[in-house]
């Protein structure tokens, strides 16, 4: 094989193996908890009112889901940054 039949082989295998990781199901879950946290977190310091207040007993339940959802997120990223996924190699 030449050497730039090579080279173009070594930059599809990386090219698959970064997609590999970025599609990986823990980014994946990890960005819509951040996603939908950071809505949560809006809307929590934004709109609570003495209604919302009444009926969820004092509690403002969009603040705490939303610092829970970024918090899930940032475990689920670290996870996959400190552990990332490596496709298994094929061997011909």
């Amino acid at each position: 094989m030449s050497d730039i039949q090579q080279g173009a082989s070594d930059q599809s295998e990386k090219r698959e193996r970064r997609l590999a990781e970025l599609f990986d199901i823990r980014t994946v879950i990890g960005a819509l908890f951040a996603i939908y946290g950071i809505v949560c977190l809006i809307t929590g310091i934004a709109d609570f009112s003495t209604a919302d207040q009444a009926k969820s007993g004092g509690i403002n339940i969009n603040l705490w889901a939303g610092i829970g959802m970024v918090i899930v997120a940032a475990l689920f990223i670290v996870w996959s940054v400190l552990k990332p996924f490596r496709p298994p190699e094929t061997h011909d």
